[in-house]
């Protein structure tokens, strides 16, 4: 009788200790990941009252994108943000070479404008005339004090042949009230043709996952029809895959770095060309429209002498976001490191001023490809 309430002791106290162990452990575990478990207890408690005494009704699925949505907003970082299922679908479509809505990239200053980076070529936003720099004021005529440019971003988007008002300033000029019909936007990433003096053109309009692929055989294209010189342009470029910036830089920058990307830990990751030479005259057509993995293009160029830059000073995006999923359809996008060009300069919130500056005189910078071609015919010559 006593060895079995001995042993039934024992088997209830080691029950127990191994309960301490593993409630020490996940706390020692959360305390790491989260820094304040105390705090994960009072979302999963807040959680937990408004299910049981919140008299309206409460849609747990919103609640959760909420409370993500506003985690990450509050790192006040214009490029992180929480993906929900329509976001993370639209930004699949977007990498893929297309997406909903009227055609503009967007971004945000420091003092919390929202500014167009580029209109899409061939584009509900291109043919209604909205221009690089334009700062958005309001959409359908409400104004966006407070929100995200996520917020933003979702609120241009929309089901094609519906229409968005959008209320944009242009620098000193009156504001304007666009009335744009939506659609689907289809992004051809790569265009080339054979201008005057067997000098090739080709201008990249983003950089997607084909983009690197498409870049080639156009190049390839244009060597078989006798080219001597190029003109690349990435003027109203507002990135996008850094990995396709890799692959085009790879075929115009010497042997060397490209681009080196540094983490939160300092742990640095360098891509790099293993050209030897690219065997034409080189000129690149910049703006303030050009960004992110087009500024790494322009970048690499410039700093390994591989061409001239021709146009206005670049846009400034010097960081790399990831995207880690928290299921099959949500994920969330985050800043994970800062990117420095081969020389090391870091262009974020600075951008790239251009060995020739070549202000627009119209609307297409008609006399930046001029200005561009003529370096090249007397490289040439």
């Amino acid at each position: 009788m006593f060895k079995k309430k001995y042993s039934a002791a024992a088997l209830l106290e080691t029950f127990f200790l191994s309960l301490g162990v593993f409630c020490g452990g996940s706390y020692y575990l959360l305390k790491n990941w989260v820094g304040d478990p105390e705090a994960l207890g009072e979302i999963v408690r807040t959680m937990h009252l408004i299910q049981q005494h919140y008299v309206g009704e409460a849609d747990r699925k919103k609640i959760y994108d909420g409370a993500l949505n506003g985690m990450v907003k509050q790192l006040g970082d214009p490029y992180s943000t929480y993906l929900d299922n329509q976001d993370f679908a639209a930004l699949n479509t977007m990498t893929e070479g297309h997406f909903g809505g009227v055609g503009m990239v967007m971004g945000m200053k420091d003092d919390h404008t929202f500014v167009v980076v580029s209109p899409i070529e061939d584009t509900p936003a291109y043919k209604a005339g909205i221009k690089s720099g334009d700062v958005l004021l309001q959409i359908d005529g409400k104004e966006l004090a407070g929100e995200s440019l996520s917020d933003v971003v979702k609120q241009i988007r929309g089901q094609d042949g519906t229409q968005v008002q959008l209320l944009l300033q242009r620098g000193e000029e009156e504001p304007q009230t666009y009335t744009i019909t939506r659609g689907d936007i289809k992004i051809k990433s790569v265009y080339g043709k054979m201008e005057d003096g067997n000098i090739g053109y080709i201008r990249i309009t983003n950089f997607s996952e084909d983009t690197g692929k498409d870049f080639q055989a156009e190049l390839k294209k244009l060597e078989d029809q006798g080219m001597k010189a190029l003109v690349l342009d990435l003027r109203d470029n507002p990135g996008g895959l850094l990995s396709s910036g890799v692959a085009v830089a790879q075929c115009l920058v010497p042997k060397g770095p490209i681009v080196s990307v540094t983490d939160k830990q300092g742990k640095t990751m360098t891509e790099s060309s293993t050209l030897d030479k690219f065997p034409y005259p080189l000129a690149v057509l910049v703006n303030k429209g050009t960004a992110s993995a087009a500024e790494i293009v322009a970048g690499a160029i410039q700093d390994t002498h591989a061409g001239q830059l021709f146009g206005e000073k670049t846009y400034g995006k010097g960081v790399v976001q990831n995207v880690f999923l928290l299921s099959p359809d949500t994920a969330v996008k985050l800043t994970v490191a800062k990117y420095y060009t081969p020389s090391g300069r870091s262009i974020d919130k600075v951008g790239i001023t251009p060995d020739v500056a070549v202000a627009a005189e119209d609307e297409y910078g008609t006399n930046q490809v001029q200005a561009a071609e003529a370096y090249l015919k007397e490289q040439l010559q």
